[in-house]
């Protein structure tokens, strides 16, 4: 299958368990949760989303014919070097497109192949590192991986919700915006109260990097 991606590009992680990582991004186009038009996010299933997933007119994005194409343009993105290779397919919502054969065409380059996804999808199993980032009002499909990582607060998405959920480790992220102030403040005060959860700041935000 071929894949519409909208940008790839090095940085550091800026969020999670894996914050500072240098990572190749890979932002797949679309989302199941948003048509990321400004004149749909009232009716959106997902109205916060600050990310720009339409199209494929990013920096590196284009559209791929298939995998061994898309592999080889996340590792120009990386450019020289084998150590400690990273990918992270977001989105959007990157399960709409990625496949197994994706994730063992850069696995076979040396990356380590992560994913930030919305859980509504199941992930492939071959995937190294997985990211779930829950959203109310949809039924989560992806109740395994490594992290778990809520944006705080949602209304109808408590975290209790998702506690008991097979998962290795438990952010939450304050929501940015206007009340960042609040919600991180919010959100601390509830880690203070229930510590298995864990607060995860966009530090590529604070540090001014993409």
């Amino acid at each position: 299958m071929g894949f519409v991606v909208k940008e790839i590009f090095k940085t550091l992680q800026g969020e999670g368990a894996l914050a500072g990582r240098t990572a190749v991004f890979c932002r797949f186009s679309g989302c199941n949760l948003w048509s990321g038009r400004e004149e749909d996010r009232v009716t959106a299933t997902c109205q916060f989303c600050d990310t720009d997933f339409v199209g494929s007119d990013g920096n590196g994005g284009a559209r791929f014919v298939d995998a061994q194409g898309l592999a080889d343009a996340i590792a120009s993105a990386w450019g020289p070097g084998l150590d400690r290779r990273f990918v992270i397919f977001t989105g959007g919502e990157p399960l709409l497109q990625l496949d197994a054969e994706l994730v063992d065409a850069v696995r076979t380059r040396g990356f380590f192949a992560a994913i930030e996804t919305n859980g509504t999808f199941a992930a492939p199993a071959a995937l190294d590192w997985i990211c779930v980032s829950p959203k109310a009002g949809t039924i989560i499909r992806q109740t395994t991986g490594q992290e778990l990582k809520l944006v705080f607060p949602q209304p109808g998405a408590p975290p209790e919700q998702f506690e008991k959920l097979n998962f290795q480790h438990f952010f939450l992220q304050p929501m940015d915006g206007p009340e960042r102030a609040r919600n991180t403040a919010m959100a601390v005060e509830y880690c203070l109260a229930h510590p298995r959860w864990r607060i995860s700041l966009q530090t590529h935000k604070l540090m001014g990097i993409k």
